[in-house]
C-alpha cells in the first residue's frame, strides 16, 4: 500500500498531531541529553515560521542556513517551507568565497546562523551581498537577531501553497558549485520512493551526525519525522562518535562510507577471535543497531560482508541531488553486495550506449538556478543523466563502475575506472586516502594519505616515533603499504595495478581543499597540488 505523506510545508504541524508526545528529536543540551516532542517540534516550527513572517519572509524568498548539524537546523528547515520560502543550505565547511557565491548566486534575503563565527563570516560578507537583509543566530550573538528576537516578532501567515522549496549547491569537484532546484514535488516523490521500503516507525532512533546542508542528511530528517521515529543528534564532534552512539544507542544508522570502513579496518587490526567480533562491533555502536544506511560514495563490498557477519546489514544506496538523493537502493526486501540495488518505486534507469547511468521520474529536479545551459546538458528528453558508469545485471541491480570525468585513458590506450581499486586500499587500516593517476601517461600511479588516527597505533607496531610527516617517509611504513598495495593490485589485470605510489606527510581534508564537504575527492585539486609528486614517480620509468 502507497503511503500519502505530507508536503514538507506541513509536515512539522502534521506530525506534532500524529504523534503528539512522542519524542522527535534527541539532543546533547546543558550538560545532558534531552527530548524534544513531536508536539514541542511543531510549536516551535510555529513560533520561527511567525518570526520569519514577521521580519519579512514570505512566499519564494531565499533563506540561507549556516550551520552545524543540530536541532535548530531542522526545526529551520521546516519553518522556512512553512512559510514558502525556499531553504538554501551552506556548509559550515565553505570557505568565505564560497559563502559569497552561494548567498550570492541564490539572492538570499536572510541568514541563519549557528554559530559567532559564522555570524562574523556572513556579516564581513555583507558588502557583497546588496539583497542580504538579515542575519539571524540561533543563540545570542553579538550582530545578529537571535532565534528568540525572532520569535519575539512574530506574525501569523496563511498557510503557503507548496513550490520550490530548496536551493542546494553542488558540491563542486569541478568548477563553482550549481545551484539545483528541489520542488516540493520532488521531495514528495522521493519520500513515497523509499518510505515503504525502510524498516522505520516509532521505536527507532535515527542517529544523525551527518551534515544537514547535504540531501542524505535532510532525507534521512524527513524520513525519520514522517514515521514518527526519534531522531538523535550527536553533539558535534565527529571524533567522539562511538560515545554518542553509546548514549543514544541508535536503530538505525545512515552514514557515508568512511565510518563503516574505519570501524571494518580496526576490528581486523585488532586480532580478535572471529565469534567475539559481532559482539563487540554491536557494543561499540551502542548495542541496538538493526542496520545502517550507506550513501554518497562508493563503498567496498568487503565492509557490507563484514557488517553483515556481525548481523548489522548496511544498505547501500545511490542518488545524487539532481535526483533528490535517490536512483536506486538495497533494502530489506531486495539486496545484493556490490550493487546499489535496484531503482526504487517510480524512478527509471537506463544505461546510455557509452555505459553512463540514467534516471528519470518525479524525483528529477526541473534544472539548474540561472544555468540553462547545464540544465539542457544534464537532462536531456527527461532522463537525467548522472555522469557515473554503470551496468545492470539480470535482476535489475545496478552496478556502479566509476564515474566518466574520472575515467583514466592511458598512453598506452587503456580505459582504467579507478574507484574500484582506490576503495580496496582504503580498506585497510592504515590508509585514509588513495587518488590513482595516470591520465595520458605510460602506467597508472597513486598517492597515498596514512590515516592519523591509526599512525601511532602503526609506529608503536614498527617502533617508531615522529611527526607524521617523518613516519610517512620512514622505509618501515613504507614496506606495510606496499604489501598493501601488491595484495590490492593482486585482484586487477596488470594495466591496471598501480606501478609506483607517494606516501604524503598529511591527509587531505575539506579545510584544505582536497575534500567536498561530503568527502569525496576533488581530484583536479589533488592533482595540481601534488604535481611535482605526480611527475616524480614517472621519472627513470
Amino acid at each position: 500500500m502507497t503511503r500519502t505523506y505530507p508536503a514538507i510545508a506541513a509536515l512539522a504541524a502534521w506530525a506534532g498531531e500524529t504523534y503528539g508526545d512522542a519524542p522527535a528529536l534527541r539532543f546533547h543540551r546543558d550538560g545532558h541529553w534531552q527530548d524534544m516532542s513531536y508536539a514541542e517540534l511543531a510549536g516551535a516550527v510555529r513560533a520561527t515560521a511567525d518570526g520569519l513572517t514577521g521580519i519579512g519572509i514570505g512566499p519564494g524568498d531565499r533563506v540561507a542556513v549556516l550551520a552545524e548539524t543540530c536541532p535548530e537546523w531542522t526545526v529551520a528547515d521546516l519553518a522556512i517551507a512553512s512559510v514558502g520560502a525556499v531553504l538554501v543550505p551552506v556548509y559550515p565547511t565553505n570557505s568565505a568565497p564560497e559563502c559569497a557565491w552561494v548567498l550570492g548566486d541564490s539572492g538570499a534575503k536572510l541568514v541563519l546562523c549557528g554559530s559567532a563565527e559564522q555570524v562574523d563570516r556572513v556579516a564581513a560578507l555583507r558588502p557583497e551581498l546588496p539583497l542580504l537583509q538579515h542575519i539571524v543566530a540561533f543563540t545570542e550573538t553579538p550582530g545578529a537577531v537571535s532565534l528568540a528576537e525572532l520569535r519575539a516578532r512574530g506574525v501569523r501567515a496563511a498557510p503557503a501553497e507548496p513550490g520550490l522549496n530548496t536551493i542546494i549547491y553542488t558540491s563542486g569537484t569541478t568548477g563553482p558549485p550549481k545551484g539545483c532546484l528541489l520542488t516540493e514535488r520532488n521531495w514528495r516523490a522521493s519520500l513515497t520512493a523509499i518510505g515503504p521500503l525502510v524498516r522505520v516507525g516509532p521505536e527507532d532512533v535515527m542517529f544523525l551526525y551527518l551534515p544537514q546542508a547535504h540531501l542524505f542528511a535532510r532525507i534521512v530528517q524527513f524520513l525519520t519525522l514522517c514515521h514518527g521515529a526519534t531522531l538523535g543528534f550527536f553533539r558535534g564532534d565527529i571524533r567522539q562518535l562511538l560515545p554518542d552512539l553509546a548514549a543514544l544507542r541508535p536503530t538505525i544508522l545512515p552514514s557515508v562510507p568512511r565510518l563503516f570502513e574505519k570501524v571494518h579496518s580496526t576490528v581486523q587490526g585488532l586480532g580478535l577471535p572471529p565469534e567475539q567480533v559481532p559482539e563487540m562491533v554491536r557494543a561499540a555502536l551502542g548495542g541496538r543497531l538493526r542496520e545502517g544506511l550507506s550513501g554518497a560514495a562508493p563503498i567496498a563490498p568487503a565492509v557490507l560482508e563484514f557488517f553483515a557477519g556481525c548481523g548489522i546489514p548496511v544498505y547501500e544506496a545511490y542518488g545524487m541531488t539532481e535526483s533528490t538523493a535517490l536512483i536506486s537502493g538495497n533494502h530489506p526486501g531486495a539486496w545484493k553486495f556490490g550493487t546499489v540495488g535496484q531503482p526504487f518505486p517510480g524512478i527509471e534507469v537506463r544505461i546510455a550506449e557509452d555505459g553512463e547511468v540514467l534516471a528519470r521520474g518525479e524525483n528529477v529536479f526541473p534544472g539548474y538556478h540561472n544555468n540553462p545551459a547545464a540544465t539542457e546538458e544534464t537532462v536531456v528528453d527527461g532522463w537525467l543523466h548522472t555522469g557515473d558508469l554503470g551496468a545492470l545485471d539480470e535482476d535489475g541491480f545496478l552496478r556502479i563502475t566509476g564515474r566518466k570525468k574520472d575515467i583514466i585513458i592511458t598512453a598506452g590506450g587503456k580505459n582504467l575506472t579507478p574507484a574500484n581499486l582506490e576503495n580496496d586500499l582504503r580498506g585497510c587500516r592504515w590508509i585514509s586516502q588513495a587518488v590513482m593517476h595516470g591520465d595520458r601517461r605510460p602506467y597508472p600511479v597513486a598517492l597515498i594519505t596514512l590515516d592519523p588516527e591509526e599512525l601511532p597505533h602503526l609506529a608503536r607496531e614498527l617502533d617508531l616515533t615522529g611527526e607524521p610527516a617523518e613516519l610517512a617517509a620512514h622505509p618501515k611504513v613504507r614496506a606495510v603499504i606496499e604489501q598493501v598495495v601488491e595484495q590490492a593490485n593482486s585482484g586487477y589485470a596488470p594495466p591496471e595495478r598501480i606501478r609506483r605510489f607517494a606516501l604524503l606527510g598529511k591527509d587531505f581534508s575539506v579545510e584544505t581543499g582536497e575534500l567536498t564537504p561530503t568527502l569525496k575527492l576533488r581530484r583536479a585539486v589533488v592533482a595540481d597540488r601534488y604535481a611535482a609528486e605526480l611527475d616524480a614517480l614517472y621519472q627513470n620509468s
